[in-house]
């Protein structure tokens, strides 16, 4: 099988794939970690047809890049997902798999390897499928009520600076305690629809709660990393807020 960019080192094909329902094209790319203690237990494991798991493409600690799945098709990296009123994330995305062992295990920073082959992999896979910036997501974005990757060590800042994903600087933190658990009102209403607004699956209810909480704290990983509580505080508010008026 030719993989779909020169820049894959190895082809494994996966055994959990199906066409893309509906004729649905990739509008986002979605980054991954392994949450595995190996590389090659990542790979294995995504190509076992029992695992009920599969991604587009695999990138290992030394940034080498093994394609699973054609782009063109649908696989299984997602799982239950949302994303601005999409659910079927698996057929609208194309997936990367970045090793790392993740917050289970030994979470670790990011090789420089695997940064570079994470900035020239997504720049062609924007490039070729025409991927907006703020469609550049991370699997705790589209599924924050149950994952955390890639994580808070993962340089989304980096890859803002190479014209990959949307990014703004994060407010300076101020100490304030924020919105919390329990925490009820107009302006947590506000806070939850400007998140949904976003694109998170949240509902504005105006109580603080697990829900908002989840969401709050996907939304520290990717944008605000320095500082990940679940509290919504004047530096995460105002990152949100900006990140909003920038993308429009």
């Amino acid at each position: 099988m030719q993989p779909d960019t020169s820049l894959s080192a190895a082809w494994l094909p996966a055994a959990n794939i199906e066409p893309r329902r509906e004729g649905m094209r990739p509008t986002i790319l979605l980054m991954h970690y392994t949450g595995m203690a190996s590389a090659e237990g990542a790979l294995h494991w995504l190509c076992t047809p029992q695992s009920r798991v599969s991604c587009h493409y695999l990138i290992d600690e030394m940034g080498r890049i093994t394609q699973m799945v054609r782009e063109d098709m649908r696989a299984w990296h997602a799982g239950d997902a949302y994303w601005a009123g999409e659910t079927d994330i698996n057929s609208a995305s194309i997936g990367i798999e970045i090793h790392n062992p993740g917050h289970g295990l030994h979470y670790c920073d990011f090789a420089e390897a695997q940064m570079q082959a994470v900035e020239a992999l997504s720049l062609d896979i924007i490039a070729r499928h025409g991927i907006r910036p703020a469609s550049v997501l991370a699997h705790s974005d589209v599924a924050a009520w149950r994952k955390r990757d890639p994580g808070e060590k993962f340089d989304w800042a980096r890859l803002a600076g190479a014209g990959i994903g949307h990014w703004v600087e994060p407010a300076r933190i101020e100490g304030d305690a924020g919105f919390g658990l329990g925490d009820e009102g107009p302006e947590v209403t506000i806070v939850q629809r400007v998140l949904a607004d976003y694109g998170y699956r949240i509902t504005a209810t105006g109580l603080f709660d697990s829900e908002t909480a989840c969401v709050v704290t996907a939304f520290q990983r990717h944008f605000r990393p320095a500082l990940v509580n679940g509290r919504a505080d004047r530096s995460t508010i105002d990152t949100l807020n900006r990140l909003l008026a920038d993308r429009s």
